[in-house]
């Protein structure tokens, strides 16, 4: 699926700003010979010219194991990112991953006992559970579809779950599509002790129904985001907005985009969310190796430069490491 390096290849740009240090606060790895995404993949990518120095890997369904307890399966995913952390470790000049975002049921009644299995195996590194909300009934053909039930934030358990993890000082990730911003308004709103990620600008879908109306979705996320940034214990992650189902149509074009193509198409969605949000509540995200379907790691670190480059020095050092370093407790981590 991600094996596109020879298409990717035919774009090749100058690294903009290298000596600028990055974190990447959300990448996934598969188990070769699954997906063909672990840590060399990882480091193929991260190592091809911006400084990128520290990672957070989100949950992806991986290496679940598969007997014992049925609770405990995405446990297995956490083990097989921790092993790959601790191989990272040795090599202690490229990208290590500092932080795990792992997954478990947030409605259970024995969350605790799957958060205290995360917390075991992460040896140090478990900062926090992504349980996605993302549910779509307008029968758009997702390359990627969600498949949240229906009413998850409204739910009293999930919200429960959602607070235990403000209680034991862990984040709450969530995917979600943009016409779900309401919604994840309300739960944020419910649940201010816990900090919560919103992941990939809310996904503005662009295909099936949403195809052609840009301009419209645009408007009304506009004013939807706003609503979400009003709650301060909302953080940001701005990127993961070139995946099929975001409708720019780079995935299997004849040539992947460049920085500059990148840039023209998704600036303004970056700048209003910094607008609402602040710079020290976002953070820039790679969305790994999923948006490498359509542009190269390379390509997308330059356009994300190139949106920041009028910000202040500040704003830039908190878009592209200090805030994801704030919210994922990565200090001291290197």
């Amino acid at each position: 699926m991600f094996n596109n390096t020879e298409w990717l290849s035919q774009v090749r740009e100058d690294v903009i700003d290298p000596a600028r240090e990055i974190v990447d606060p959300h990448h996934h790895l598969w188990p070769k010979p699954h997906l063909e995404y672990d840590l060399e993949e990882l480091w193929s990518d991260t190592q091809d010219g911006h400084k990128v120095v520290q990672t957070v890997f989100m949950e992806c369904g991986s290496a679940y194991r598969s007997d014992g307890a049925e609770h405990l399966f995405p446990v297995g995913e956490t083990e097989f990112v921790t092993a790959a952390a601790l191989r990272a470790a040795r090599e202690p000049s490229k990208a290590q991953i500092a932080g795990i975002v792992a997954h478990a049921d947030l409605r259970r009644e024995d969350l605790d006992a799957i958060l205290d299995a995360h917390e075991v195996s992460a040896r140090g590194l478990f900062r926090g559970i992504r349980h996605s909300g993302s549910r779509d009934e307008s029968g758009a053909p997702l390359s990627i579809p969600g498949r949240a039930p229906k009413g998850l934030f409204e739910d009293a358990d999930f919200r429960r779950g959602v607070a235990r993890l403000g209680e034991r000082g862990l984040t709450y990730d969530t995917w979600i599509y943009h016409h779900q911003l309401t919604d994840y308004a309300a739960l944020a709103r419910a649940v201010p002790g816990t900090v919560m990620i919103l992941d990939h600008f809310g996904t503005p879908l662009g295909v099936g129904p949403y195809a052609g109306k840009r301009d419209e979705i645009f408007a009304k996320w506009k004013d939807d985001i706003a609503a979400v940034a009003a709650c301060p214990n909302v953080y940001a992650k701005l990127g993961g907005l070139a995946m099929p189902d975001n409708g720019f149509g780079w995935a299997g074009r004849e040539k992947p985009p460049g920085s500059d193509e990148f840039v023209e198409a998704q600036a303004a969605w970056y700048h209003h969310a910094i607008k609402v949000f602040g710079a020290e509540r976002c953070m820039f995200e790679s969305n790994f190796p999923v948006d490498r379907l359509s542009l190269s790691y390379r390509t997308l670190w330059n356009g994300l430069k190139k949106i920041a480059k009028d910000y202040p020095e500040a704003a830039q050092a908190a878009m592209f490491s200090g805030t994801a370093r704030k919210v994922y407790k990565l200090e001291g981590v290197r």
